[in-house]
């Protein structure tokens, strides 16, 4: 350092600017995980998770809850254990049409409207195709869950 007196004056100066300068600010990435164990079938509740921070973010990781909002009233599929991450793919709306339980279809074309009772074949959530069997004629039908829990039919 001798042979240029004011290199440490110039690194003093670089340091003092360094140690005022704000710092950027580090993204941390939020993530939601059960308290509790939640098993298939049982629906999510706010009360069963917690927000915690991602501290080791994975590159191929599926995609997993960010906010409690997002797995609130949605109904496991599989067992979610406390602490683990959970893919959104581990969790499904809520049916609104059962298997075996009697419902409404309707069928609207214009100023026409049928409704008729049938049996789902299988459960459904709002916006799912399913089948049903009309009770009346034994005929097997295809149908769209409504957000009322009604099935509508079109014409095909």
């Amino acid at each position: 350092m001798s042979g240029f007196p004011g290199r440490r004056v110039l690194l003093a100066g670089l340091l003092a600017t360094l140690a005022c300068a704000p710092l950027p600010a580090v993204a941390q990435d939020m993530v939601v995980v059960p308290v509790r164990v939640i098993y298939p079938g049982e629906t999510v509740t706010a009360e069963a998770l917690r927000e915690v921070v991602l501290r080791r973010p994975q590159r191929h990781m599926a995609e997993v809850a960010r906010g409690p909002e997002e797995l609130d009233g949605k109904v496991a599929r599989r067992t979610l254990l406390p602490g683990r991450l959970v893919p959104l793919s581990s969790v499904r709306e809520p049916y609104l049409v059962e298997q075996g339980t009697a419902v409404t279809v309707v069928f609207t074309a214009g100023a026409l409207t049928i409704s008729l009772v049938a049996v789902p074949l299988q459960s459904g959530a709002a916006g799912d195709l399913i089948r049903l069997r009309n009770l009346d004629s034994g005929a097997v039908i295809t149908g769209t869950v409504m957000s009322d829990g009604t099935v509508r039919v079109g014409a095909s």
